[in-house]
């Protein structure tokens, strides 16, 4: 969406309202062709998995008891996850961005719908196309209905109708979009195995950056967004959810998409301005080290010995 309609991202393409659609088409139609290549070819001899890798966040309802807020939460998340995961899971895109974006294209006068469809043999071919799937999580959105006008110019955004909300209270202690929101981490998991049939889960991406960079390296709210986010992965791994690995994000402080070296999201601070790039651990390197090291979040007696 960055890269194909706002331009914001590379390759700064501004195809409104249908190069997101198209680029995912492609990406998804691809996937699935390097997925039977391995598994026609070197499945039998090397044993490998192959997946896809997606980065979500949670869509919560504003007020649960309403079905306009419990409809559009749903959209939320059928527009991120859904978008990418239906087609491989089960065969097709969500039936809701399909009504959503082809009545808003016959609204525009199209002829068709500006999402794309997959014919019959592409379903086949798609479908099951995952031994694994990625999940990149970062945060939560309060999600409400929001109507936008037709006569405004359709896009990604407008074509689901709903507004996004965060809470004041959630702590925000990186880039403006990244509030830390563990609960709805589970909430994402288990979404993923009711919808997708329990899939084996490997977590690829999850991590908070800081705003202002911490000379003295003393990252806490770092640590207090692991120890929440692991923790609601230990909770969903309870409730029967296949999560069979974790990435935190990331190991080092690096060049992060158009906000280059500024968005610091790594255990591990770099001095960029030296010609050496120095690195110098901050002080969630030991309390992530006593975590895999004990698998867990480790009793502080076994630690101390």
């Amino acid at each position: 969406e960055k890269g194909y309609e706002t331009g914001e991202h590379a390759p700064g393409l501004k195809l409104g309202g249908c190069g997101a659609y198209k680029a995912a088409h492609h990406i998804i139609k691809t996937h699935a062709k390097v997925w039977h290549s391995y598994n026609n070819t070197w499945r039998s001899a090397q044993q490998g998995m192959v997946g896809i890798s997606l980065t979500s966040g949670w869509g919560e309802p504003v007020d649960p008891r309403s079905q306009t807020d419990r409809d559009a939460a749903e959209r939320y998340i059928q527009f991120h996850l859904g978008w990418f995961a239906n087609p491989i899971y089960r065969g097709d895109y969500p039936e809701i961005m399909k009504n959503y974006i082809g009545r808003k294209s016959a609204q525009q006068g199209l002829g068709r719908s500006r999402l794309p469809t997959f014919s019959v043999q592409e379903k086949t071919y798609i479908k099951g196309t995952s031994d694994f799937l990625g999940i990149g999580h970062f945060t939560t959105r309060y999600v409400i209905q929001k109507s936008f006008p037709f006569l405004q110019m359709s896009s990604y955004h407008t074509d689901c109708d709903l507004a996004e909300l965060v809470d004041p209270k959630w702590p925000a202690p990186g880039p403006n979009w990244l509030y830390s929101v563990p609960w709805g981490f589970r909430r994402l998991l288990n979404f993923i195995k009711t919808q997708y049939g329990n899939p084996l889960i490997y977590v690829t991406e999850n991590g908070v950056s800081e705003k202002v960079q911490c000379t003295q390296l003393c990252d806490e709210w770092r640590i207090e967004y692991l120890k929440g986010y692991i923790n609601e992965i230990l909770k969903a791994l309870n409730d029967g959810v296949n999560v069979k690995g974790y990435t935190a994000w990331s190991l080092l402080d690096k060049f992060e998409w158009n906000k280059g070296f500024s968005e610091r999201f790594g255990f591990y601070h770099v001095d960029f301005k030296n010609r050496n790039k120095p690195r110098y651990p901050k002080a969630s390197v030991d309390y992530y080290k006593k975590i895999i090291g004990a698998n867990g979040f480790p009793n502080p007696k076994e630690v101390m010995s």
